[in-house]
């Protein structure tokens, strides 16, 4: 199946970008505190989601579309990968942001609102998202053999849209207990999944300017993915080292997703 490729990115991460906002509406009929265990298996089950998806999604068809062009499949697919966990560091040490839970900011110093803050931290989480989802649509568009194809673009889409439902319950209801409307709790939280669409068009745009970037952003979505996973979705998920809840989280987002994958894909 071919077609517009921008187009097709742009159904795709809104599709995920709709799912943080059907997230973020829980806000409405939700009045109590998300509880500790629940959090951490929506944490966990983001974490699986993202480790399988950089696996079957990114690295894999990076390393394929590397040999299709004639070049040693691994280099592309390291290479992007180890740019795309040392841009999310950057971002993570500059932008600033806070955790649900912490009461210390990370990133350069600002004078952002607490509030403000919390919605970045999962805006850092959206921005590989994005990208994953859409090149692979962009792959897909292509229609040659060495895409991912329609129904792995559309596994993705789905593996990635329902880890961002609990994503945005985790920025609108922390944001609702920090005392903000429920209005606005929701279109913040709706609002962090933006950078999904963006992301995905801008990724799209430079793999349609030089066919031969393709490997290396698509390694680079699965490293920045990689990278939140380590840093921040696995800590949250355990706190003290042994949430058996949060290592559930792990393996029924990773089999999901692989699952999702390897039937449509």
């Amino acid at each position: 199946m071919t077609g517009n490729p921008v187009l097709l990115a742009l159904l795709g991460t809104g599709f995920t970008f709709g799912l943080t906002c059907l997230g973020a509406a829980v806000v409405f009929i939700f009045r109590g505190e998300i509880r500790a265990f629940i959090q951490r298996v929506f944490l966990g089950f983001a974490a699986g989601v993202m480790i399988a998806a950089s696996v079957w999604s990114m690295l894999i068809p990076a390393i394929e579309e590397a040999e299709a062009q004639g070049q040693v499949g691994f280099i592309p697919a390291a290479g992007g990968f180890a740019i795309g966990g040392l841009f999310l560091y950057a971002l993570d040490r500059l932008l600033p942001h806070l955790h649900p839970g912490s009461a210390v900011p990370e990133g350069m110093p600002s004078s952002f609102k607490r509030t403000t803050m919390l919605m970045l931290a999962v805006t850092l989480h959206n921005i590989p998202e994005g990208m994953a989802v859409g090149l692979a649509f962009a792959l897909a568009a292509r229609g040659d053999a060495g895409g991912a194809g329609m129904a792995s673009a559309m596994a993705l889409a789905i593996g990635i849209g329902i880890q961002n439902f609990p994503e945005g319950a985790a920025i609108s209801l922390p944001l609702r207990q920090e005392g903000v409307s429920r209005k606005k709790a929701f279109l913040m939280g709706g609002l962090s999944g933006v950078v999904e669409p963006v992301f995905g068009v801008l990724a799209v745009l430079a793999a349609g300017a030089a066919q031969s970037l393709m490997p290396w952003l698509l390694s680079f979505a699965a490293g920045a993915m990689i990278f939140v996973v380590a840093e921040e979705l696995i800590p949250e998920a355990r706190p003290d080292g042994h949430s058996h809840w949060g290592t559930a989280g792990v393996m029924t987002g990773f089999l999901i997703m692989m699952v999702l994958d390897v039937a449509l894909g």
